[in-house]
């Protein structure tokens, strides 16, 4: 049996429809929840502990307990047809985003998100008030959420790259 999110927070009077960041390689929504038995083994298996269940029970991505390493062991474990294959495909076509309350464009220093980016994602520009402001090359990006429990205000996250995510010439 699968359950309906979308109702299931409805009636919990949850009217959000952010969507839940599912582990790395998972297939589409719809495949996801129609197949997921909510066994939990993904919650277990994950090295750094990020995956969660969400409001209906399924696995989700919680970058605030830590970063993917994508070490596939979510996808190991796994014997529903929810993820599609780590050799053949990317695992999601997640970026950071940095919000209004990063501290650079306030003329505060705070380096921190760069500074936890393995993949050199985060740059740093100079802005008005001569304090570098980060700026996401998405082209860069993995989306392993190193720089979202790092960021002091909370200002990063992490989901589907957008045009407004493209990161702005200096």
């Amino acid at each position: 049996m699968t359950v309906d999110v979308s109702r299931r927070a409805l009636l919990r009077g949850r009217f959000d429809r952010t969507a839940s960041l599912r582990p790395p390689w998972a297939c589409d929504e719809s495949v996801f929840t129609a197949h997921c038995t909510q066994c939990a083994d993904c919650l277990q298996a994950c090295e750094t502990g990020i995956i969660v269940r969400d409001a209906g029970g399924f696995p989700q991505v919680d970058f605030h307990r830590g970063e993917c390493t994508f070490c596939q062991a979510c996808v190991a474990v796994c014997d529903a047809p929810v993820f599609r294959d780590p050799e053949r495909y990317p695992p999601w076509p997640q970026v950071a985003e940095i919000g209004q309350t990063c501290l650079g464009p306030q003329g505060i220093y705070c380096r921190s998100c760069g500074e936890s980016c393995e993949a050199g994602a985060i740059r740093f520009v100079f802005n008005a008030h001569r304090v570098p402001e980060p700026r996401v090359d998405t082209e860069a990006c993995t989306g392993c959420g190193a720089c979202v429990a790092i960021c002091p205000t909370q200002a990063i996250t992490v989901g589907p790259p957008m045009p407004s995510r493209r990161e702005e010439a200096p």
